[in-house]
């Protein structure tokens, strides 16, 4: 029951808090007619992954080896690509200064569509991958799996409302800076696991198969707590795309994504402290 649990919140987290965030975005812009554009594409992502989970499972036998390897890297990247392009959309300078009046924002249906797009991709990737891990759990562990599976889906539910109400009640600058950060990672993380995927798939050099390792076989005790199945680095896998023993391109390219996104965010937040101190 517990792997199962931290299965389905770690892979339910993220994607309950990308939509918790933009939510309360668009609350706090008062763009409220695109907030259907979130439900509609959190549930055809979800319908989506059940019936892809169940193509896959069911009727393919689930991927393996190689192509469940370039599957979940390309899937990954995609993540990443439409993450990036939610982390420098709430970071327009004019959709700040219309939040900031109060003004009503008109949103072309290329914004409606391109929030639903997010949603969707967003739920269906994690959606995917939780069947995919969980999938053995489930096999052994009987109802008390299912059970475990169910509470760790509502926890992580939970957290991203949560994050959603106090996300619409914080002050502006607040909510931007821990957004940007939070958003900043998760798109970071999905970059390092797309590469360390293909990696493995044969499709990306490693180069340096390992530059650490901090995944030491467990020898049949508890698992140390950053290991990438421990307590702490199980977590942060889930939710940053954490890895215990990274390759040179893997490192690199988390590294490369946060580094230059990162440098186009604090360029545009000193640009917003400017225009805050007229």
């Amino acid at each position: 029951m517990g792997a199962a649990l931290l299965i389905t919140f770690r892979e339910t987290l993220e994607a309950a808090l990308v939509i918790g965030i933009t939510l309360a975005f668009l609350a706090k812009a008062d763009l409220k007619h695109l907030k259907p554009a979130v439900w509609v594409g959190a549930a055809v992502g979800a319908a989506a992954s059940a019936i892809a989970a169940y193509l896959f499972i069911a009727i393919l036998g689930g991927f393996e080896g190689r192509a469940e390897q370039i599957f979940e890297g390309i899937v990954m990247l995609a993540g990443a690509i439409l993450l990036t392009t939610l982390i420098l959309w709430l970071n327009k300078k004019d959709m700040k200064a219309a939040m900031e009046s109060r003004v009503m924002a008109t949103a072309s249906a290329g914004s409606f569509w391109g929030i639903a797009l997010l949603a969707f991709v967003s739920v269906l990737r994690e959606g995917i991958e939780t069947v995919l891990f969980i999938s053995s759990t489930l096999r052994s562990s009987g109802l008390a799996g299912f059970l475990g599976a169910a509470a760790g889906i509502v926890l992580a539910i939970a957290l991203g409302v949560a994050f959603f109400r106090s996300g619409a009640r914080m002050p502006l600058k607040n909510f931007f800076a821990v957004t940007n950060i939070l958003l900043l990672l998760f798109a970071a993380g999905l970059v390092g696991q797309s590469v360390h995927e293909l990696n493995e798939a044969g499709i990306v050099p490693p180069f340096v198969e390992q530059i650490w390792n901090l995944n030491p076989p467990s020898n049949g005790e508890a698992y140390p707590a950053l290991h990438e199945k421990g307590a702490i680095g199980g977590f942060l896998k889930g939710l940053f795309g954490y890895n215990g023993d990274p390759s040179l391109t893997e490192t690199a390219a988390y590294l490369a994504y946060l580094i230059s996104i990162g440098t186009i965010l604090l360029r545009r937040n000193n640009k917003l402290k400017s225009h805050y101190s007229r």
